[in-house]
């Protein structure tokens, strides 16, 4: 099948989709699936293959999100019934006040997304965003916002997370400029798509905690746990991931602390760890009975059941997009451009992102693209730096129904598809063409 064929079939996917989930108001698992078997088969695909990437995807996907989600949820359950999401919201208030919360948790994503991935960083946090919400009566998309931007930026900007070493091991860029540029680029991103932003889209869009994320409510008959407990239990699995990281870059291969660290720091594991102690800290220790903290964590598997299947089903139709060859058609369409280099290779990472959904893959498409170039202009030093986060930038935008994360975001806050777009997909954008816009005008002065 021709390029220009490919693109189609993949344009025409992506409408169909959105026709389906916002018209016809059919299921998002159903309607991704459908869409992801649809594309395959008119890309020309052999009907086999088609069927191998479903797979592929779908386990790609929930090989991580399964655990995470689930072990998350009961996390965050345990958390909400004993007061301990409440506890946090009212020494939040009263640290912050109800304007400056919303910085508080900018910031608190920012930091957090340094060594712990997007996913499990949001997962974590989430229960703080339900309590302040509840709390002050605001929208959920207030709070929730400044924290995935936080979230987002770190994740899309600051190594040591895997996309921005991606790139930066691709294009031989020195890692000190790559965390500057993107600590300069990324503190603007956070602020404009973050507090500025959610003032904005909240007075538009009213959200309250979905049903289905909700435990019954309750007068709490015990003392609400120490905001002190709630914290420690909270940065049990942030810092074993934190230990995992930075033993990474400190000890050698090999050392015994070192395997210790990276297998404690696994967000599996420390969150197996993180849930066990919750159960126990705040179920038993505080009066609940073996039988009730089980009956808690099963009852937080019901949404997380949804969330998993939805999100995995994101993951199928980015599979189907990859394999079929259209992220690889479009960014090569782009590198025959003469565009300055900074705006080819956000452009590049956009497109390929727009059509295929993962962020890392279309910065390691459009690095990979852009290597040659780089070669052959001779650039080298700081610009490369530059380079990576206009890379990362590009592949942070317009994030839709292509993207896991879209479809995380959508079912934790409760979200129509065309409110999800409203809200998760322009803070994306605007992170991207913030960080973007920075690093261009950096460039200026940097050759």
């Amino acid at each position: 099948m021709s390029d220009s064929m490919l693109i189609l079939v993949a344009l025409a996917g992506i409408f169909l989709l959105l026709f389906l989930v916002i018209r016809t108001k059919l299921h998002a698992f159903v309607a991704l699936l459908l869409v992801s078997l649809i594309v395959g088969i008119a890309a020309g695909m052999p009907l086999d293959e088609v069927v191998k990437s479903v797979e592929s995807g779908m386990g790609g996907t929930l090989g991580f999100v399964a655990v995470v989600v689930g072990l998350g949820a009961m996390f965050g359950q345990m958390l909400e019934v004993s007061g301990g999401a409440e506890r946090l919201a009212q020494t939040m208030i009263k640290k912050f006040g109800e304007d400056k919360a919303q910085w508080a948790l900018g910031v608190t994503g920012f930091l957090v997304a340094i060594p712990v991935f997007f996913d499990v960083g949001f997962i974590i946090l989430v229960p703080i965003v339900y309590g302040l919400a509840k709390k002050t009566g605001k929208s959920l998309v207030y709070y929730g916002i400044p924290l995935l931007a936080g979230l987002a930026v770190t994740h899309s900007f600051i190594p040591p997370t895997p996309g921005p070493i991606a790139v930066a091991d691709l294009l031989d860029a020195d890692l000190g400029w790559v965390i500057l540029f993107g600590a300069i680029a990324g503190v603007p991103s956070m602020i404009i798509a973050g507090p500025l932003f959610a003032k904005y889209i909240a007075k538009r869009i009213h959200v309250v905690v979905p049903d289905y994320m909700n435990t019954e409510e309750v007068e709490y008959d015990k003392e609400l746990p120490s905001f002190g407990l709630i914290a420690f239990l909270i940065l049990i699995p942030l810092v074993l991931i934190l230990a995992n990281t930075l033993s990474g870059v400190l000890l050698d291969e090999g050392n015994i602390v070192r395997s210790i660290l990276t297998f404690l720091g696994h967000p599996f594991v420390a969150l197996t760890i993180a849930t066990i102690a919750t159960f126990i800290l705040l179920g038993t220790k505080r009066g609940y009975t073996r039988d009730e903290v089980q009956e808690i964590a099963t009852k937080a598997l019901e949404p997380a059941g949804i969330i998993i299947l939805v999100t995995g089903a994101g993951g199928v139709f980015k599979q189907v997009l990859i394999d079929s060859g259209v992220g690889q058609v479009l960014g090569e369409m782009m590198a025959g451009s003469a565009l300055p280099p900074l705006l080819l290779a956000f452009l590049i990472a956009t497109v390929v992102r727009v059509a295929q959904g993962s962020a890392t893959v279309s910065m390691v498409t459009a690095a990979g693209l852009m290597s040659p170039l780089i070669s052959t202009l001779g650039m080298e030093g700081p610009v490369l730096g530059l380079m990576v986060i206009a890379i990362a930038a590009g592949a942070t935008v317009f994030s839709h129904v292509n993207d896991s994360g879209f479809w995380l975001v959508n079912r934790y806050f409760g979200l129509n598809v065309k409110d999800t777009l409203k809200t998760w997909t322009v803070m994306e954008t605007l992170i991207g063409f913030v960080g973007f816009a920075t690093v261009f005008i950096i460039g200026f002065f940097i050759s």
